[in-house]
């Protein structure tokens, strides 16, 4: 079985499991001077987002998703980071709608496309879900913990931290060895084998950008 992930802050490099990582990422400083540089730039909205594996929890990310995004930005970032293979069906599940990467009738009833802004579906304490693959699926929870107004960069959607490689318990003692798998929770469902645009491990930001 898994032991329970730690993930590195890219700001200061430190370690925490995704608990104390949501707890630690407002107050690093390194990430506040990162974020008072940027200061002086036009303003814009972002909410600070927790995604986990809903039935494989070590996996997580903590990500910054700028409110004019997409929900089809956030799905094609999911996509990309942990789970595409085949071009399979996505769909959200906000306040019980489905938000479908191709809308479809579902007992009579329309559900709705990925067109919306963020932030008119989603606001702080907002919890909802991610499917990928209506055969195999692999399923995720989201979390919004936050909302802040900062400067306006370029990309909507910044990963401020995620689980390192997960360690298998492997032998017959129970010590840990690694397990050359992608890391994500759709490690060993269908044909993934990895995102081709993200590693598997988050490099520390050294300088700003």
């Amino acid at each position: 079985m898994a032991t329970r992930s730690k993930g590195m802050c890219r700001f200061c490099g430190k370690e925490y499991t995704a608990s104390g990582m949501m707890k630690h990422i407002s107050s690093c400083k390194h990430r506040n001077n990162w974020l008072e540089q940027e200061s002086s730039k036009k303003q814009a909205g972002y909410f600070t987002i927790a995604v986990k594996g809903t039935y494989l929890k070590d996996y997580w990310l903590l990500l910054e998703v700028r409110e004019d995004a997409t929900l089809s930005d956030v799905d094609t970032f999911l996509r990309e980071i942990w789970l595409e293979c085949c071009g399979h069906l996505s769909t959200f599940l906000i306040d019980g709608v489905h938000y479908d990467v191709e809308p479809m009738e579902s007992w009579g009833r329309l559900r709705k496309a990925m067109n919306y802004k963020v932030n008119s579906v989603l606001d702080v304490g907002k919890r909802f879900a991610h499917e990928y693959d209506f055969g195999s699926t692999t399923e995720l929870t989201l979390t919004v913990l936050g909302h802040r107004i900062g400067g306006r960069r370029k990309d909507k959607i910044m990963i401020l931290a995620r689980n390192n490689p997960i360690r298998m318990l492997c032998d017959e003692y129970g010590e840990e060895l690694p397990v050359d798998s992608p890391n994500s929770p759709r490690s060993g469902v269908c044909g993934y084998e990895g995102s081709e645009k993200y590693p598997d491990v988050l490099e520390r930001m050294t300088e700003h950008k």
